[in-house]
């Protein structure tokens, strides 16, 4: 177990809240540890939350300690930040207690190819566009949506740092990009002295374990706060699916998920049952707990269409998970090493010849001297 440093955790048990707030990255901004995701508020895509039932979300959650409030300017075509906008103007909302938090690169203009993207007319275009919506005149957390390879880095984050200078944005963090571009843009930013990213959004739960091999890492030695978005695998790991209902359509948005879920997967669901069951929790704030508490999670994005799925998944922060407990999660989800993990995986015993480093031990490989004497100097 981790805590948001990577520093490993030796307690038998670990109890959060949702008033631990931790600082995201290398900076000041105080964050909880659940944010709350608002892909769903607004019913334009055929489905997810009116605004009146966004609004006792956003209540509920902001009552109960939660300070992050993330959305994108394309989320359900804008509509999910002007909802927000609404709540801030219509509700007894302190708006500077808030971490409002927003993104850019999606394109809401059809057939304008500068509609979207990275590159600084985009930029410009789009936190206007999300001031405007939102209803305040500064982003606390301005994100970087995915990666555009079209535009250099150094165009976008030249821009953010403008924007944060003139006071329209506070942060600058970044979604969905590969682990060497995001390193060459805090390289770049620190040598020219630009704003550099202190957050990275990214897919992270108990069946998507990739990012550990190369994002997770990178995060950490970047000054990076990771924020995890679908714990719950689009719902996979929210309990509504189990061997009882296999291939019968439980949800509006089956298309959006694999329909097959695998024999290793439901042995993940099994668990987290089990583990539910004992603690008289909803199976998703287990598998959200889990998550919550990796190597290198500052704050993990909760998406919930009505109040009872919030109320449920917020359970997560006052979790009690053993060390054994998460060790058994682990032991079922663990992902398969691509190279060059899988080759330097085996490569200890050459690297270490038996000694032990930072808690690793080794053998001496077969193929090294055993002694001195079968040494050639």
């Amino acid at each position: 177990m981790y805590n948001n440093f990577g520093e490993d955790l030796t307690e038998k048990q670990i109890i959060m809240s949702v008033k631990d707030y931790r600082t995201l990255g290398k900076s000041g901004l105080r964050v909880s540890p659940l944010a709350l995701g608002t892909m769903t508020f607004g019913e334009d895509w055929g489905w997810g939350t009116s605004p009146s039932d966004a609004y006792q979300i956003l209540e509920y959650y902001i009552h109960h300690g939660g300070n992050v409030i993330d959305t994108a300017n394309i989320y359900t075509k804008g509509h999910s930040e002007k909802i927000i906008g609404d709540f801030l103007m219509k509700k007894k909302v302190r708006r500077d207690a808030l971490v409002l938090s927003t993104k850019f690169w999606g394109n809401m203009f059809p057939h304008d190819p500068n509609g979207g993207g990275t590159g600084r007319k985009a930029v410009i275009q789009s936190v206007e566009g999300s001031l405007k919506r939102l209803k305040t005149d500064y982003i606390d957390l301005y994100w970087m949506h995915a990666f555009d390879p079209y535009t250099p880095i150094e165009e976008t984050i030249s821009t953010l740092d403008h924007l944060v200078k003139q006071g329209k944005i506070r942060y600058i963090a970044i979604s969905d990009t590969p682990a060497w571009k995001i390193t060459e843009a805090q390289m770049i930013s620190k040598f020219r002295g630009w704003e550099a990213f202190i957050g990275l959004q990214l897919e992270y739960s108990l069946l998507e374990r990739s990012v550990e091999n190369e994002l997770i890492p990178m995060a950490l030695e970047m000054g990076l706060g990771v924020m995890p978005w679908s714990p719950l695998k689009e719902g996979i790991l929210s309990g509504k699916y189990i061997r009882g209902n296999k291939g019968e359509k439980i949800s509006d948005r089956n298309d959006r998920i694999n329909p097959e879920i695998s024999e290793s997967a439901y042995k993940i669901i099994d668990r987290l049952y089990e583990l539910a069951k004992e603690k008289e929790v909803a199976v998703s704030a287990v598998a959200i707990a889990w998550v919550m508490l990796q190597r290198g999670v500052t704050s993990t994005l909760l998406g919930a269409r009505t109040l009872s799925q919030l109320k449920e998944n917020m359970k997560a922060s006052m979790l009690e998970l053993s060390t054994e407990e998460l060790e058994s999660l682990n032991v079922l989800s663990q992902p398969s090493l691509p190279f060059p993990y899988n080759l330097l995986e085996g490569a200890k015993d050459l690297l270490q010849a038996g000694t032990t480093i930072n808690g690793v031990t080794s053998n001496v490989a077969e193929i090294l001297p055993q002694n001195d004497q079968e040494r050639y100097d």
